[in-house]
């Protein structure tokens, strides 16, 4: 078997949809993270693609190495991301070239599903419990939110601080103490002010925090304010392939790792970096915010990790483009039975979700008092 060619559907929720195809016929999909920078990544994919074309797609590990060590700078996200991609679609088609879920290759399932979170947010406390309602009425048990509609000085008032509880309160008092709600920072504030905020939210009991700190790169800040607060931190969204999760790690910096099947490094990338994670007592909830396969992708690599807490769901299940997508159920979803990724491609809903305006830029959020920044 050997790989013939790429093609790359930009899609609208700011994702990419890549299909490998083979000279037997077999087509596999791939999901390169890209948000702002779709063009780069499908450039970079398209430059590893010269040397995968007329290879094996089903020799994985030794493509991942070549493309991985051949890179002056192997840790850019933007060949991070395409190689995870790439890497998705050889194992889709490694998958069904022997009629099995990728999920059973990896040595089978320690659970039959997967539970999921769903995502509500608001400018104001009834916005915010009124959304919160509507994902638990959605089948959701567990939903994360975002408390800061506008930039946060590095030492900011107590006003501000109050407001951020009011909406996470709200929240807790719309859907009650059975439903889990994370509360993702997304390195909105300084590492003061987060230490500030969660000793606020303590009561508030939330699942983790995310992202606690605009340097939540740094492990050494992270652990700082880990050590400063018993809620649970998370992070990791943003890095790539074992050796950047490494020193998150040994340093036990995070109790919740977050890495994102769609740039870590791939599926492979994600169960090694899970299993590193395992040796630590260190729970794992990937990412996966803008696209359906994504997630699809995650809950292969996750159905056999043992430290798998909870899958974001910030995709969706893929309705518009899958012809059977992922179906939430209390909660949780059901690990793909089919060959490969399991999913099967709606091109007329491909199609339709096509992004076709040009790729920009988010711009940076200021404060309008001190043109304090608020990172994305």
């Amino acid at each position: 078997m050997k790989i013939t060619r790429f093609e790359i559907v930009p899609l609208k929720q700011r994702g990419l949809f890549l299909q490998v195809y083979t000279d037997e016929g077999l087509i596999g999909y791939g999901s390169p993270m890209n948000y702002e920078h779709g063009r780069t990544v499908e450039r970079a994919v398209h430059d590893m693609g010269d040397y995968l074309i007329g290879r094996d797609p089903r020799q994985i590990e030794d493509h991942w190495q070549v493309l991985f060590r051949s890179s002056y700078s192997r840790q850019m996200p933007i060949l991070l991301s395409a190689l995870s991609g790439i890497e998705m679609a050889c194992l889709d088609i490694l998958g069904k070239s022997v009629g099995l879920p990728i999920w059973q290759l990896l040595g089978g399932s320690v659970r039959e599903r997967l539970r999921v979170y769903g995502s509500a947010g608001g400018s104001t406390p009834e916005q915010c419990a009124e959304n919160a309602r509507k994902v638990v009425a959605r089948g959701f048990t567990a939903l994360k939110t975002t408390p800061f509609p506008e930039p946060v000085r590095f030492i900011d008032s107590p006003a501000v601080v109050d407001s951020v509880i009011s909406r996470i309160s709200a929240m807790r008092e719309a859907v009650g103490p059975q439903i889990d709600i994370a509360i993702d920072f997304h390195r909105a504030v300084s590492p003061a002010m987060a230490k500030i905020l969660l000793r606020e939210l303590e009561p508030l009991k939330p699942m983790f925090v995310e992202e606690p700190t605009r340097l939540s790169e740094n492990p050494d800040v992270l652990l700082d304010i880990a050590r400063s607060t018993p809620i649970p931190i998370a992070s990791g969204e943003r890095n790539t392939t074992r050796w950047g999760f490494r020193e998150m790690v040994e340093k036990r910096a995070a109790a919740v790792l977050q890495p994102d099947v769609r740039h870590c490094g791939g599926i492979l990338e994600m169960k090694k970096i899970a299993a590193m994670a395992e040796v630590y007592d260190i729970a794992v909830a990937p990412h996966s915010a803008a696209d359906p396969l994504g997630i699809v992708a995650s809950v292969h690599a996750m159905a056999g990790t043992p430290n798998f807490l909870i899958q974001e769901f910030g995709g969706g299940a893929g309705e518009e483009i899958f012809l059977n997508p992922l179906q939430l159920q209390d909660g949780f979803v059901d690990l793909p039975r089919g060959p490969g990724l399991g999913v099967d491609l709606s091109e007329e809903g491909l199609e339709a979700n096509r992004h076709t305006g040009e790729w920009r830029l988010r711009t940076m959020r200021r404060h309008p008092d001190d043109d304090s920044f608020s990172d994305f």
